[in-house]
């Protein structure tokens, strides 16, 4: 699952508004919620995970706004996606429908391969680094 424009649902504390304000010929302005590019932008939204934290590494993966909720049977399966769609709801943390897949058992996730037998690295990367020419080859 894919959260929907990650950052933008972080909202900015009063403080931190000030500090991305910026001018322009139509008046001054600050943003509300958090842009993509600030600094320490990766560091608060992984704390933002931590509404997920009892779940993370036994039902859920996270990566800045990307879930994947796991399951080793079906029935678990819907229960952990309840969890997890409660607790988004609880946090108000939207998720993308367009990018989001559900019941799928496998699936290529930051470039490593999920599925039952737990996380492989994809083999097309594999095949990529060997098709590398030999080093010697830069050396001449």
């Amino acid at each position: 699952m894919d959260g929907f424009s990650g950052y933008n649902q972080i909202r900015m504390t009063p403080r931190n508004e000030e500090l991305t304000a910026f001018r322009t010929p139509k008046g001054i302005y600050c943003y509300k919620v958090m842009p993509f590019g600030l600094n320490n932008a990766g560091g608060t939204s992984k704390g933002h995970a931590k509404d997920l934290y009892d779940m993370l590494h036994k039902n859920v993966e996270c990566y800045v706004d990307d879930l994947v909720v796991k399951s080793k049977k079906q029935i678990d399966h819907i229960q952990n996606l309840r969890r997890v769609f409660e607790r988004l709801r609880k946090y108000q943390f939207k998720m993308n429908p367009l990018k989001c897949a559900f019941g799928i058992t496998s699936e290529n996730f930051l470039g490593h391969i999920v599925h039952s037998r737990g996380i492989e690295i994809d083999q097309s990367k594999i095949d990529t680094i060997l098709r590398m020419p030999d080093r010697a080859t830069f050396m001449s």
